[in-house]
């Protein structure tokens, strides 16, 4: 039973790879600290693991058509492409903003979506992260299936998916320390801040684009 939960660590950790998901963190993780980034990967692998999870079993209750797991991918597609057109909308209506200002003689650097910089804490972040993780969770299904079929039938366990999380974790997070260093050091001024977002959001339009052409 160990040599599953390793195949399905490693298959965590192939799957993060794929150009959607890093883009996904990226869409999300750009502009926030460290504290916002780290549960925005946390929340995505976990929404990503769980919906894997439910599908994965409900296709092992019914025999549903193996074509079905195809929309995964028209719905992953579409998910990428709306973040990167809100990314751009944002971007050419002037909506994404930068604060300097210094706490403790400390300067801090807030980036920000709207007109006017405020510090409530409600950011819909996390939760808009676990649901957008959990959505492009569908198209991961059929590498799921495969996986499992070397593992001669194993039923999919909890267990599993936190073997699975922790392999997407692992990637994330390493992505999300590399936007962070690029947040800290070069997110310094508007017209940086706007040049990263607008490419961000085209590689998101052009990933989405081609994975649904693909």
């Amino acid at each position: 039973m160990e040599a599953a939960y390793l195949i399905i660590f490693w298959y965590g950790i192939l799957h993060a790879f794929g150009p959607d998901h890093l883009t996904a963190i990226a869409d999300f993780s750009i502009g926030k600290s460290m504290k916002k980034t780290m549960l925005i990967t946390t929340m995505f692998a976990f929404g990503h693991g769980l919906m894997l999870f439910l599908f994965v079993k409900i296709l092992e209750l019914y025999s549903l058509p193996e074509s079905i797991t195809a929309y995964g991918d028209i719905i992953s597609s579409s998910v990428i492409i709306g973040m990167g057109i809100y990314i751009l909308f944002m971007v050419v209506t002037n909506k994404i903003q930068i604060n300097k200002h210094t706490h403790e003689n400390k300067e801090h650097i807030h980036i920000y979506f709207g007109k006017k910089h405020t510090h409530n804490n409600k950011d819909i972040s996390n939760a808009s992260a676990w649901g957008v993780g959990a959505l492009m969770g569908i198209g991961g299904v059929r590498g799921m299936l495969v996986t499992l079929g070397m593992l001669q039938g194993s039923s999919v366990e909890w267990t599993m998916v936190l073997a699975f999380v922790a392999g997407v974790s692992l990637i994330f997070l390493s992505f999300g320390a590399a936007i962070l260093y690029l947040n800290k050091h070069y997110l310094t001024n508007l017209r940086d801040v706007r040049r990263a977002f607008t490419t961000v959001g085209v590689i998101s339009v052009a990933v989405g684009a081609n994975m649904l052409l693909a």
